[in-house]
């Protein structure tokens, strides 16, 4: 599975890469990083193969991950790709809003890893 994860602080990539090590090595998860909205944009404009996940932190300088997340969804050829999003702050207001721009799931950080794993698995 390919797997998009948007965030604008550099070390998640580092964290990833160590809780998922079993999953990439074997095959099974494959992640690609942006750091910000219009990197991950540019990424999927041109990527040939996209992503079949996209994990993003909502609260991110320049385009928010809620932004992103509405360009996805107008931008996408069919089927879109799954969006989770991310974020350190579990408010309402927010669920809501990513829920209505057609957010798939919303995880808060601290990510939990093995939920987090247990939701990509049954995405597979």
């Amino acid at each position: 599975m390919k797997v998009l994860v948007v965030d604008d602080e550099h070390d998640v990539r580092l964290l990833f890469e160590q809780k998922f090590r079993k999953e990439i090595k074997s095959g099974e998860m494959n992640f690609s990083f942006a750091y910000s909205g219009q990197e991950a944009l540019d990424y999927l404009r041109k990527s040939d193969q996209g992503a079949v996940l996209i994990l993003s932190d909502i609260n991110m300088p320049g385009m928010s991950g809620l932004e992103l997340l509405k360009k996805i969804r107008e931008e996408s050829p069919a089927p879109p790709p799954m969006v989770m999003m991310i974020t350190a702050y579990g408010d309402q207001q927010n669920r809501d809003s990513a829920k209505q721009l057609g957010a798939d799931d919303f995880l808060t950080k601290p990510v939990d890893f093995n939920e987090l794993k247990t939701k990509l698995k049954s995405v597979v």
